[in-house]
């Protein structure tokens, strides 16, 4: 199961077009809300949505990979819950895939997952990267981490993750029915 934690406050597009194209490669994606009182989250431009599931719900046995989506205050929310930083130590333990677009790498970089990787965020984040090498594109693949550097950068965020969970075949078969107006590759 990949998880793609959802804090209020989240960025919507970086949430929900992510789990769109996992879903279209085919793959186990569930939604987590996280730090609220049920499945209900509202994003940073109060789009309220139901989770998949609660944090309480979330189990390790199945957790194949994790996505934190950025946005504001959701960012902040993600980096103060002890589920969220569980689940990165469990990926980063167990080789799984980890993605986090916009504000979120800052979240990996206080857990020090970013050291020595290169790694992107969106503008302002930079500092809170410890240890990352910086390159400023839009996604950025090292080892098992992808980060992007924002809401405009989320159709090749989730494609760069689609092929580190399947395959760069099912990447290029998804962008391919998305009708993007750019290349992807």
């Amino acid at each position: 199961m990949i998880y793609v934690f959802l804090a209020d406050g989240f960025e919507e597009t970086e949430a929900l077009t992510t789990v769109d194209i996992l879903r279209r490669g085919k793959l186990d994606v569930q939604t987590v809300a996280v730090g609220t009182n049920d499945k209900m989250v509202t994003s940073a431009h109060k789009i309220t949505v139901l989770a998949d599931i609660h944090e309480s719900e979330l189990t390790f046995e199945n957790l194949r990979g994790m996505v934190l989506p950025g946005g504001m205050p959701g960012t902040t929310n993600l980096g103060v819950s002890l589920i969220v930083n569980e689940c990165v130590n469990y990926c980063v333990k167990n080789n799984y895939v980890i993605g986090a677009i916009c504000a979120a790498p800052s979240v990996l970089g206080q857990i020090g997952v970013l050291k020595g990787k290169k790694a992107t965020c969106f503008p302002g984040f930079e500092n809170q990267l410890e240890g990352a090498e910086l390159t400023g594109d839009f996604s950025v693949t090292d080892g098992l981490v992808v980060t992007g550097k924002g809401m405009g950068a989320t159709i090749p965020f989730a494609l760069d993750l689609l092929k580190l969970f399947k395959d760069k075949e099912t990447a290029n078969t998804v962008f391919e029915s998305l009708q993007c107006p750019y290349s992807y590759d």
